[in-house]
Parts: structure tokens; sequence; C-alpha cells
């Protein structure tokens, strides 16, 4: 049940976030902050509904681990925003947050909470872009940063289907296992 009322709201909120498209930078950055911190609760408090501790813990983890990675390379590299205000565009942290909150839904509880939680991040990526407080690959850099945090920290709560995304100098790619 509180997997198809998480994947139901999820949608709503992205159909009701699409309204921005005519709007204003600001519109745009309000929408994408409204969706980021709407993700966030929903990673944590999906869990907190259903009594999982485990998967509280491993949200925390996910999303605070993914903002210190993000904050540190802000520093590390700074980039003049689009927009001028700061030098801290590189990576997007709305988007970097966004996934790895995605990301912990779907890999704790499958695809049903993932597509929709992806598609809001995926919503504030775009918001970040539209109100010139980011560039596309900021907010790339960003949404890679969470999905893989998101995915090394958060364990399924079936652990009979395994995603893991992996990375070496060569390539990267995708390993998906199953155990019947």
């Amino acid at each position: 049940m509180i997997r198809k009322t998480a994947t139901g709201l999820a949608f709503a909120l992205s159909f009701a976030l699409a309204a921005p498209a005519a709007a204003s930078e600001k519109g745009w950055d309000d929408a994408g902050t409204v969706a980021k911190n709407a993700l966030i609760v929903a990673a944590f408090g999906v869990p907190a509904v259903q009594g999982d501790w485990e998967g509280v813990l491993e949200a925390g983890g996910s999303v605070g681990g993914t903002m210190l990675i993000t904050e540190g390379l802000k520093e590390a590299f700074p980039s003049r925003r689009p927009d001028g205000s700061d030098n801290k565009s590189f990576p997007s942290g709305h988007t970097s947050s966004s996934f790895a909150a995605a990301a912990t839904l779907h890999n704790r509880y499958g695809w049903e909470a993932g597509l929709p939680a992806y598609v809001v991040a995926s919503f504030v990526g775009l918001s970040r872009v539209e109100a010139r407080k980011h560039r596309v690959g900021d907010v790339l850099v960003g949404a890679a940063i969470g999905t893989a945090t998101g995915h090394l920290i958060t364990t399924r709560a079936n652990d009979r289907v395994r995603i893991i995304p992996w990375g070496d100098t060569k390539g990267g790619g995708v390993e998906v296992s199953m155990r019947f």
C-alpha cells in the first residue's frame, strides 16, 4: 500500500510541477526546490512510515554522503553560475540530492517507487538549468553523483535482486544480479 501511495504521489507531483514551462527563472527555481524537498521527505518518510529504520539510516547516508561529495567538488572546482550569482555552479546540489533520494527509493523499494522518483529528480535537474543556476554538465554530474551514492549505500529491502553501478578508468556500467 505504501509503495502505491508513494508512486501515486510522485506522479502527481511530477505533473503538477510541469506547469512552470512558461514561468520565470524564479518560478523554475522555486518549483525545483519544492520537488527536491519532496523527494528527500519521501526518501526518509516512506521507510519511516513502514517502521524500516534501516531504510531511514540508509537514506540519511545516501543524501548526506551525496551532499558531502557535492560540496567538496563545489569548493575544489569553483565555477561561476550562469546567472552570475556565485562560484558554486559545479555540480548541482539540488540535482545530486534529488537523484540520491530517487536512487534510495529505487534501490530499497523497486522500480515502482524509483521510476516516478527519477521523473521528479529529472524535473529538478531541468529546473536548475531553466532557472539559470546551472549548466547541463553541472546537472549531469550531480545526477551521476546522487545516483551512484544512493545505489552504493542503500540495500534492497528484498535482496533477491541487486542493481550495482560500477566504473573504472576504461568504462562503466550497471551489474544486475538475481537470486532465485
